[in-house]
C-alpha cells in the first residue's frame, strides 16, 4: 500500500510539473509573446501580390497595334499547403492524408494537361517544402505568361477535384499580333531575375522601342494586400489596394501596310542576291517621318529566344558602311552651295588619275572624255567627281557633311544607333579625294537617308523621327521628343542637286534604266567596296540605291542597301529593283501628285 500511494504520488507530481509547463507557454504565448506571435501568424496568412502596370501599346500611324499586352498568369504554388491540402495536420484524418499525399502528383498532371512542360519539374516544386538550409518554401512559381482563359479551365478542374495550394498573379504577357512585322524597330521583351528578386515585374524591354521607352511605357506597379487561409482570400479579411500606373501607349511614324511590302521585298532582294543583310527606309522628305524601316534578316519579336543574336538589333540604324557614289548628291551639295558647280560645270575627265601614289578609276573603262557636271553624276564618275571637289578646301566639305548630320548619331529615337565617322578637317588629299566618292568615311542608313532628303529638301535638315505622339492611360497627349531642324545649303543649291539627281534617271544614260511610272524621279546608285572587320581588309561590296519623288517637288525617299551581295554587285543592278517596287506603292499610298511635266533635257557631253 505505501508503494502504491508512492507511485500514485510521483504520477501526480509529474502531472503538476506538465500542467505548469503548458501554462507558462501558454501564459508565454497569449501575454508575454502575444503581439510577436500575432504578427507572425499575420504574416503567413497575408499575401502581397504584385499589380503590374499595363505596358502601354505601339500602333502605326494609322492606329494598327504593332505592340500590345495581354492578361495573362504567373501561377505559383504554396508547398506547404499543397502537402496537407490546405488542412490542419491535427485535424486530419485517413482519408485526408491520402488525398494530401496523392495531391503532387495530381496537379502536376493537369498542369502537363492544361500547360504543357515536364511533370517531375512540376512535382519536384510541389513538394519541396523545404531548403537545402531547413527554411520552410511558401512560394514558387509553376508557370509564366498563362493565359487567363486557361488558367480559369485549371482552377475550375482543381477545385472540382478539392485540391488547394495553387494561387494566381496577375503578369501581363507582350504581344506582336503581325509576328516579324517591323520587329527591328519594335524590339522585344525579355526576363529580368534581378528585377524579379526584387519583388518587381521581371520583364522589360530588351531591344528597339521596347527598350528605348521601357520607363514610359512600363508605367508604375501597383501592389494588393490581402489576408487569406489555406483555403483561399478571407472575405471579410482587410484588403489595402495600391493601384498600377499604366504605361505611356505610343503612336508611331511607321505605315504598317508599306512596312509589309518593304520588309517582304527586302527579304526576297536578301535570298536572290545572297547579300549578308540589308536595309529598306522611307521618309516622308517635309516632315522626317520615317514611313517604313525594314531590316534583314529578321525575327519574331513573340520568339525573340529563337532567333540568331545578330538579328535581334536595327542594322538601319547600328551597321556602319562605305556608301559609294550615293555620297556624291552631298558632295555636289557642298560644292553647289559654295558656288562651284552647275549643271552645265564643265570637267574633262581622264582615264585615271593619281591620289596619294594610286590610281583612281571609274567603274569603266574609258578614254579622256568631256562631261558637264549632269554628266559626272549620271555616269557616277569618281574621276569627275574628285577634279570637281578638288575646288573645295578640306575643312569646308567636312563642314557640309557634318551639317548633313554624318559622323554623329540623329537622335532617331532607337537603341544601338551608331554615329559612323568622318575625318578630320587636316585630312591629307588622298583622303579628301576618296571621301569625295563615298570611301574613307562611315555611316549610317539612317544618317544618309536623311542627309540626302535635306538635300533634295530646300536644303533644310529635318531630324528624322520615328516616334509620331504619345498618350498616357486617361488619353491625355505627352509630349515626344522634339526634332531639329537646320539650313545646310540654299534652296538654289538644292534644285541644282536635284537636277543633277534626276540627270541620272532622265539622262540619255539612264531613262531606260530606272523608270517609275508616272512619276518624275531623282536617284543616286551607289557601290562601295565593303571593309570586312573579320579580316580588317577590304572584300565584296555594299550596293546601295536613293531616290527621291515627285522630281518636281520631292515627298518621298527610299533608300536601299545591300551588303555583299553575290553575283551582280552594282546598286543599279540589285538595289534599285527593290527601290522601284517600294517606291510604286508608297507615292500613290501616300498621294503623291503624278507628274504632269517631262523632265528638262540635261546636257552631258560638251
Amino acid at each position: 500500500m505505501g508503494q502504491l500511494g508512492r507511485r500514485v504520488t510521483i504520477s501526480l507530481i509529474g502531472l503538476a510539473l506538465v500542467s505548469a509547463l503548458l501554462g507558462a507557454r501558454a501564459i508565454q504565448v497569449q501575454g508575454i509573446d502575444s503581439q510577436s506571435n500575432a504578427l507572425a501568424a499575420s504574416v503567413e496568412m497575408v499575401r502581397r501580390p504584385l499589380l503590374p502596370a499595363t505596358r502601354g501599346s505601339l500602333t502605326d500611324r494609322n492606329g494598327e497595334i504593332l505592340a500590345v499586352s495581354e492578361p495573362a498568369i504567373t501561377l505559383t504554388a504554396d508547398p506547404s499547403i499543397v502537402a496537407t491540402n490546405g488542412n490542419e495536420v491535427s485535424s486530419m484524418g485517413l482519408g485526408d492524408r491520402l488525398k494530401a499525399g496523392a495531391g503532387p502528383g495530381v496537379i502536376a498532371g493537369l498542369l502537363v494537361a492544361y500547360l504543357g512542360g515536364d511533370f517531375e519539374d512540376y512535382y519536384d516544386s510541389l513538394t519541396r517544402t523545404r531548403t537545402s538550409e531547413g527554411v520552410e518554401i511558401r512560394y514558387v512559381v509553376l508557370a509564366r505568361n498563362v493565359r487567363s482563359f486557361i488558367y480559369g479551365r485549371l482552377s475550375e478542374h482543381l477545385s472540382a477535384l478539392g485540391y488547394r495550394g495553387l494561387f494566381p498573379e496577375r503578369s501581363p504577357v507582350r504581344s506582336y499580333p503581325n509576328g516579324s512585322l517591323a520587329a527591328n524597330v519594335l524590339g522585344y521583351m525579355i526576363h529580368d531575375d534581378d528585377l524579379e528578386a526584387e519583388g518587381k515585374f521581371p520583364w522589360t524591354g530588351g531591344g528597339g522601342l521596347e527598350y528605348a521607352l521601357d520607363a514610359n511605357l512600363s508605367g508604375v506597379d501597383g501592389r494588393e494586400v490581402y489576408e487569406t487561409s489555406p483555403h483561399g482570400r478571407i472575405p471579410t479579411g482587410s484588403t489595402v489596394l495600391e493601384p498600377p500606373q499604366d504605361g505611356i501607349s505610343y503612336q508611331l511614324t511607321l505605315d504598317a501596310g508599306l512596312q509589309y511590302m518593304a520588309e517582304r521585298r527586302l527579304e526576297t532582294a536578301l535570298a536572290e542576291t545572297g547579300s549578308r543583310w540589308g536595309t529598306v527606309i522611307v521618309l516622308s522628305i517635309k516632315s522626317g517621318e520615317v514611313l517604313a524601316m525594314a531590316a534583314g534578316p529578321t525575327f519574331d519579336p513573340n520568339l525573340p529566344s529563337q532567333a540568331d543574336p545578330a538579328n535581334l538589333g536595327n542594322r538601319a540604324v547600328s551597321a556602319t558602311y562605305e556608301p559609294g557614289s550615293v555620297q556624291k548628291v552631298l558632295t555636289m551639295a557642298a560644292l553647289a552651295d559654295a558656288g562651284l558647280v552647275t549643271p552645265e560645270t564643265r570637267v574633262e575627265v581622264p582615264p585615271e588619275i593619281i591620289s596619294g601614289g594610286k590610281p583612281i578609276h571609274d567603274s569603266f573603262s574609258h578614254g579622256t572624255v568631256r562631261w558637264t557636271a549632269a554628266g559626272v553624276v549620271a555616269n557616277s564618275s569618281n574621276i569627275g567627281t574628285v577634279l570637281l571637289t578638288q575646288q573645295l578646301d578640306k575643312a569646308s566639305l567636312i563642314d557640309y557633311l557634318s551639317s548633313f548630320g554624318l559622323g554623329q548619331r540623329t537622335g532617331v529615337g532607337l537603341p544601338g544607333e551608331a554615329s559612323g565617322s568622318l575625318p578630320d578637317a587636316d585630312m591629307g588629299s588622298q583622303t579628301r579625294d576618296q571621301i569625295s566618292f563615298g570611301q574613307g568615311l562611315s555611316v549610317t542608313a539612317i544618317q544618309e537617308a536623311a542627309a540626302v532628303a535635306a538635300v533634295v529638301n530646300g536644303g533644310l535638315y529635318i531630324s528624322p523621327t520615328i516616334v509620331r505622339s504619345a498618350v498616357d492611360s486617361a488619353g491625355r497627349a505627352v509630349e515626344v521628343q522634339a526634332q531639329t531642324t537646320r539650313q545646310v545649303i540654299s534652296p538654289q543649291a538644292s534644285d541644282i542637286v536635284l537636277s543633277l539627281m534626276e540627270s541620272v534617271v532622265a539622262s540619255s544614260v539612264g531613262r531606260s534604266r530606272f523608270p517609275i511610272e508616272g512619276y518624275r524621279t531623282a536617284a543616286k546608285s551607289g557601290t562601295a567596296e565593303r571593309y570586312d572587320e573579320d579580316c580588317a581588309c577590304y572584300r565584296g561590296y555594299v550596293a546601295s540605291f536613293v531616290g527621291v519623288a515627285p522630281a518636281e517637288d520631292p515627298e518621298i525617299l527610299t533608300y536601299v542597301v545591300l551588303d555583299d551581295p553575290q553575283g551582280a554587285i552594282q546598286g543599279s543592278q540589285v538595289a534599285y529593283p527593290v527601290y522601284r517596287d517600294v517606291m510604286r506603292v508608297a507615292l500613290p499610298r501616300f498621294g503623291a501628285p503624278v507628274s504632269t511635266t517631262a523632265p528638262p533635257d540635261f546636257e552631258i557631253n560638251w
